[in-house]
């Protein structure tokens, strides 16, 4: 896709996260990317804004940020007759592509100012209800690394965000090509491909894909599988999940296979699809019980067992 080349001329490498992103984007939901500090987060989704064309705002989260600051607020302003009057100053969530970043910095109170804007696309200010130009894109970083000042992101506003991504270290080859980029003279500019209007376009076309109902059937068998009380689910489930996932993880994972679809130019999906969905679209979703935590249990250990033990639906 015209996409992934043009950020590709930016980013070294992490093709499989620049697709999840796509994923994302297309499936209009919101992203939460983890991963430690320098491995390019900031830089790939400001490179994403560019090559979309579309308005791109950065809010740096930390404790004494208030909701005001991302929503914005109503001032006092006085019009040419010198009148007073009320006017809305809006907050830097008014853009197409939003970064949260280190969105577990900040208190409780001022993450749940993205709630409304991540899932109505709307933000309501002194009783008064704006709408957010679409497309409207959240994507949210947190370091996994530090523990100290931060404030864990509660379940439901977890269950908000699209797909969950890992941000991996890179190997040796696109360590050397990172170096070689980004120490040099020269600045690589990617080219704009497609305007936020055709994004929007195409959220609406992913929803035109079909999905036979043997395969809505084996996405909700996986998503079953991950309830330890549920008659499928494997012993791994029963023994370290307290709570599996939400029919929003579903609908993650089954428009995240359609984009999939689209992207790679099918007409329907396929159960490979929902496979490989499953991880971003479930990870985190799953709550894992004090056994689980402590035995250093990963959700995607779980959910690779739950994709091996579910048989496909022929």
């Amino acid at each position: 896709m015209a996409i992934e080349q043009e950020v590709g001329k930016v980013i070294v490498g992490q093709q499989e996260l620049v697709r999840q992103l796509l994923l994302t984007l297309l499936g209009g939901g919101n992203a939460l990317l983890e991963g430690a500090p320098g491995l390019g987060k900031t830089m790939l989704i400001n490179t994403l804004a560019q090559v979309i064309h579309c308005s791109f705002s950065r809010i740096q989260f930390t404790p004494d940020l208030m909701p005001a600051d991302i929503v914005g607020t109503t001032m006092i302003a006085v019009d040419e007759t010198n009148q007073r009057y009320f006017r809305f100053e809006a907050g830097p969530v008014f853009a197409n592509i939003v970064l949260a970043d280190e969105i577990n910095r900040a208190t409780p109170k001022t993450q749940s100012a993205l709630l409304e804007a991540m899932q109505e696309r709307k933000v309501t200010v002194s009783k008064t209800t704006y709408e957010l130009e679409r497309p409207f894109f959240v994507l949210a970083t947190q370091n996994p690394l530090e523990i100290e000042g931060t404030y864990p992101l509660p379940e439901a506003q977890l269950d908000r965000f699209f797909f969950h991504i890992e941000v991996d270290f890179p190997p040796h080859d696109e360590l050397v090509e990172i170096a070689n980029r980004t120490t040099g003279a020269e600045e690589t500019r990617p080219a704009i491909v497609t305007t936020g209007s055709t994004i929007t376009a195409m959220q609406r076309l992913v929803r035109q894909v079909p999905i036979a109902s043997r395969l809505t059937d084996y996405a909700v068998s996986l998503v079953e599988a991950t309830h330890p009380q549920h008659p499928t689910a494997p012993d791994i489930v029963r023994r370290y999940v307290r709570y599996g996932a939400s029919p929003r993880g579903l609908q993650a994972m089954i428009i995240g296979a359609k984009s999939m679809a689209l992207l790679d130019n099918r007409h329907s999906i396929d159960h490979n699809d929902l496979q490989t969905t499953i991880f971003p679209a479930l990870r985190h979703r799953l709550i894992l019980n004090y056994e689980g935590q402590a035995e250093g249990i990963t959700a995607d250990e779980i959910l690779a067992e739950v994709v091996r033990v579910v048989k496909r639906k022929s």
